[in-house]
């Protein structure tokens, strides 16, 4: 039987790849970052012989042309590239890839799979800065977190728990780790695709529509207007949040609707369900995970809350708690 051996939950953001020098200055910023190299040592020492990468999608590798609500790459999966995120063949590990599709479909979800997978930093920042030699094979989840409607908070939490069923019926006595790529609250100058109001707004749901063969096209004033945007971080819902993750209980979160999660905590939030996904595949027959705060800085430049969570599941030695981390965020 296969065993789930350590879960991590890690922000992401490309200008830690573009504009670094532009922080560098901010104590902030380096925090977040070394709490990302935590995380990365304590991966390396869990020694998995798969990553699974639940994450989502910033319309570089599926766009509104056809938007599933959760794609399983099983094949060949590649990365965007984009803003110095790793680019081309990504390792898989297919035979896990092919035995979550089928767990989820066991368990009542309907889940996309591809054969060919283009996935964007959604997946591959916090890949590329955790498992930095990229020589661990990955299944990487896909979920939409950007194009409404959105699969419910409280059903990616649930689909968290049959990935962790299919991890640990896999038969194949692997070392299974699993990766949240997203959050913590932020807010994009993202329109709703239905609501494109402004000039900006219908350019974005132009590029996301027709983005599948020239996304490149569009990434000048896409980034423009990004750049543009003021920073609206909550930390104090992050706070909360990285707490319920310390107590074993989302169940406020779960209870939250889509628009209740956006007014509190911005657009960017609905990334949690990476999240809410990995710590409930990391529940099991002895509880929720221990989870602790690598790191928490709200980065005005990055314009997101920046928070690192390293989940250990019950039963085994957690991890120590780094120091000034939830304090920093209150």
């Amino acid at each position: 039987m296969s065993e789930i051996v350590l879960g991590i939950g890690a922000s992401h953001s490309t200008l830690m790849n573009t504009h670094w020098a532009e922080v560098d200055h901010l104590p902030e910023a380096h925090r977040f970052r070394d709490g990302l190299a935590a995380a990365r040592d304590a991966l390396a020492a869990a020694r998995p012989d798969a990553v699974v990468v639940v994450g989502s999608n910033h319309f570089r590798g599926m766009f509104l042309d056809l938007m599933p609500a959760v794609t399983v790459g099983v094949g060949e999966v590649l990365g965007a590239g984009e803003a110095g995120t790793p680019g081309g063949p990504l390792p898989v590990e297919t035979d896990l890839a092919r035995r979550l599709v089928d767990g989820m479909v066991g368990d009542g979800f309907d889940p996309a799979f591809s054969l060919r997978l283009t996935v964007d930093h959604g997946i591959t920042h916090s890949l590329q800065h955790l498992v930095p030699s990229l020589d661990v094979p990955i299944v990487p989840v896909v979920v939409n977190m950007f194009a409404p409607p959105l699969p419910p908070l409280a059903r990616v939490h649930r689909l968290g728990a049959t990935i962790g069923d299919a991890v640990r019926g896999d038969g194949r006595d692997l070392r299974v780790a699993l990766v949240a790529s997203g959050g913590l609250s932020h807010r994009l100058p993202w329109p709703k695709w239905f609501a494109a109001l402004s000039d900006d707004d219908r350019f974005l749901v132009e590029a996301w529509l027709h983005g599948r063969t020239s996304w490149g096209e569009y990434e000048v004033r896409r980034r423009q207007i990004i750049r543009a945007a003021e920073p609206d971080i909550n930390s104090e819902f992050d706070a909360r949040f990285l707490a319920m993750l310390a107590d074993g209980d989302v169940s406020p979160v779960l209870a939250m609707t889509d628009d209740e999660l956006e007014r509190e905590a911005g657009n960017g939030a609905h990334e949690l369900r990476s999240w809410l996904a990995v710590h409930a595949a990391l529940t099991g027959p002895d509880g929720p995970p221990h989870a602790t705060t690598a790191a928490y800085a709200a980065v005005g430049p990055w314009l997101t809350g920046m928070g690192v969570s390293i989940m250990t599941p019950a039963g085994t030695t957690p991890t120590p708690r780094s120091t000034g981390t939830l304090e920093a965020a209150r």
